[in-house]
């Protein structure tokens, strides 16, 4: 578990702190919250160190002698830091180095990797002075960023400077801790299919899966997180989808099929996570079929198969990773699939085991590669596999440039 530090500023949106505080201490980590001197205006201590189990620190703390000085001691101590709501003025003395204060000192006194969720109202956020500070900010190698969202804000005004949501923040400061902030992505262009495509009989009736796209959609954050340009092509969801790079909707195995090729070509690296379907109706009906008009038999066809089309257009610099949900004995069939579709590397998962497959927050599998290595990912959250497999392929593609160039 890790050690989250958490500094709140002065506004609305600081409650909205309150339930990530809560969460992480439900799953065991480590919590310790800094209120500035105008986010005690909007929260109190006694709610943050209610939910936290621990004091929470103000800037009274801060000019008490108490030994080691605390900002010095909550810097070192901290793994990652959050800064939510990041408002104006505290955008401004991050940007700028100013620590006048328990929040901002300790802020310098650490070498924490950094996540900030500005907020604020929208004529402040569009402010010249706002946006040269936070792309200051930006060019902090440990500075990582949520971004703003559009929507309703407090003062009634409709636009852009709404905080993001905390079901977006926490998996962000769950890859912070996996990763300690490394960007080891950043020169890569990769392309995650997720969710579960629907062939269609009728308007109401279709062939589909269980598949929820929760797997595909952990490998796109973990990629984005670690600094890689994402493409998100996605079946059909029912969990809201974080602003990535690019995003592309599509409900049907042949509309996934023409979104994939259209998008591979400028790709490194493809994760095919998405469960397409195998088969599809011969047929069509643009109306709702009535009950007594449905075939007895149903005449079915294959649906296009993505990753054969892409294995026949990889070029030597892309990586294609494939995924296999399976029952039973996983391996025989995912080894198959791996030579059978040319693939790189293939992930076999098991659908038939407590807390893995369609559905569940964990997941677990075995990372099997063409040079014959096999690593097994044992039970953990979705997030947490999704680092281990982008590990797996990262150092399967380093070690296969590497013999190219040594071949070259």
């Amino acid at each position: 578990m890790g050690r989250i530090l958490v500094g709140i500023g002065g506004g609305i949106a600081a409650y909205k702190v309150c339930e990530l505080i809560s969460r992480w201490v439900q799953e065991q980590h480590e919590v310790r919250v800094i209120l500035t001197r105008t986010a005690e205006q909007f929260v109190t201590p006694l709610t943050v160190s209610t939910l936290s189990r621990q004091r929470a620190y103000t800037d009274r703390d801060f000019w008490q002698a108490q030994g080691r000085p605390l900002h010095i001691e909550l810097g070192a101590w901290a793994e990652v830091i959050l800064l939510a709501p990041l408002t104006a003025d505290l955008l401004a003395k991050v940007a700028h180095g100013l620590a006048d204060d328990l929040l901002t000192n300790t802020l310098l006194a650490s070498t924490a990797p950094v996540l900030i969720a500005p907020a604020m109202n929208t004529t402040m956020w569009q402010q010249i002075s706002v946006q040269r500070n936070y792309q200051i900010l930006q060019q902090w190698p440990r500075l990582h960023t949520v971004g703003v969202r559009s929507g309703l804000l407090a003062c009634d005004v409709i636009g852009a400077g709404r905080m993001a949501e905390p079901a977006e923040i926490d998996p962000w400061i769950h890859s912070l801790l996996i990763t300690q902030g490394k960007r080891d992505l950043s020169p890569y262009k990769i392309l995650v299919t997720a969710g579960g495509t629907r062939e269609y009989l009728d308007p109401v009736r279709f062939f589909g899966n269980p598949a929820t796209g929760q797997m595909g959609l952990a490998l796109a954050q973990a990629a984005g997180h670690r600094g890689a340009t994402v493409t998100f092509i996605h079946a059909p969801m029912q969990q809201p989808i974080p602003p990535f790079a690019r995003v592309i909707a599509v409900t049907s195995g042949p509309e996934m099929y023409d979104a994939v090729l259209a998008e591979f070509p400028r790709q490194d690296w493809c994760l095919m996570a998405a469960a397409v379907g195998d088969v599809q109706p011969a047929t069509y009906s643009p109306h709702k079929l009535p009950k007594r008009d449905l075939p007895a038999c149903l005449p079915l066809q294959p649906v296009p198969d993505i990753l054969q089309a892409l294995a026949g257009k990889k070029q030597p610099h892309q990586l294609l990773i494939g995924f296999a949900a399976q029952s039973g004995d996983i391996e025989p069939p995912a080894w198959e699939k791996l030579t059978a579709k040319n693939l790189d590397a293939i992930i076999a998962n098991p659908v038939d085991r407590p807390g893995a497959g369609f559905g569940s927050r964990t997941n677990q599998g075995i990372w099997l590669d063409r040079r014959g290595q096999k690593i097994p990912l044992p039970p953990a959250p979705k997030l947490t596999l999704a680092h281990q497999i982008l590990d797996a392929a990262g150092a399967f593609y380093s070690s296969v440039s590497s013999a190219s160039a040594a071949d070259g």
